[in-house]
């Protein structure tokens, strides 16, 4: 049997507070077909742009949470002005077990994720941000036309709270509309793309698995970081996993919560969605 998940790993380094977002706003899309034939993905395509990451309503961000005083904000301070100069297309769903399979045929993570009717439109889970990226480096010796990677924490955050203003793109009240979390899950993984998408065509950004991105975690990152394509830090011990999970309470579903863990780190709420690029 399953051990259930740990509350603890709902958390990250530290409990942080949310951000208020602005926003330079454009279409953005979902493109029609798979940029790789070989998997069943579709990407959608995020517009260049500015805002504001990390938290600056710190009222609204302390009201949300069940005990303030026991919350640490200075990794996701000071809230600052990130500049993305170009578009990006990142993937409309976390990477599914059925892409993952098609690419690397092992099956990690719960078995009965892989024993389920709708298997293959369950994340991929209990891989680790090294197994992920090993998926990618496969996907990229597949592909002649196409670069994949992870998208870098700021590409996260742009794309999750596409052009909202506020702890997350929706209410409390709507949450169980956008995201799978501790009160709406039956605290079980949930397939992919079945609840509302947010206003740039991404689904489950927030709640179902955690996702790594690309950045090394440091609690100064945000004091030093560049605005415009920020990278992150070019070094550190853990790796940034952003949005929550369906194990996660409802304080811990908003745009700017960060946690970290080791890259070697694998959990059942944990996968990753991917961005892809034109070979050059």
């Amino acid at each position: 049997m399953q051990a259930i998940m740990p509350f603890s790993q709902c958390k990250p380094i530290f409990i942080l507070i949310f951000s208020l977002v602005s926003f330079i706003m454009l279409p953005a899309h979902a493109d029609a077909t798979t940029p790789n034939p070989d998997i069943d993905l579709t990407f959608v395509t995020i517009p260049a742009g500015q805002f504001i990451m990390g938290t600056s309503d710190l009222n609204a961000a302390i009201a949300d949470l069940p005990n303030p005083e026991a919350a640490m904000i200075n990794d996701e301070t000071p809230a600052h002005s990130v500049l993305f100069e170009q578009s990006f297309k990142l993937s409309q769903t976390e990477v599914t077990q059925k892409v993952w399979y098609a690419v690397m045929e092992t099956r990690p993570g719960p078995g009965k994720n892989w024993q389920a009717k709708h298997w293959q439109q369950l994340p991929v889970v209990s891989v680790s941000w090294r197994d992920a990226n090993r998926f990618i480096d496969k996907l990229n010796s597949l592909s002649s036309k196409h670069h994949y990677r992870l998208p870098t924490e700021a590409e996260w955050e742009y794309a999750a709270r596409a052009s909202s203003i506020g702890l997350r793109p929706f209410s409390r009240l709507a949450m169980d509309e956008y995201a799978w979390y501790l009160l709406s899950s039956n605290d079980e993984i949930q397939a992919v793309a079945k609840l509302k998408a947010n206003a740039w065509g991404l689904y489950d950004m927030y709640g179902n698995a955690w996702e790594w991105v690309a950045d090394w975690y440091s609690p100064s990152a945000y004091s030093n970081s560049s605005k415009v394509n920020p990278q992150g830090p070019s070094q550190g011990s853990k790796k940034i996993r952003r949005g929550g999970s369906y194990h996660c309470p409802p304080h811990l579903i908003r745009s700017a919560y960060r946690a970290a863990d080791l890259p070697d780190k694998a959990y059942s709420v944990l996968g990753f969605r991917i961005i892809v690029e034109d070979k050059h």
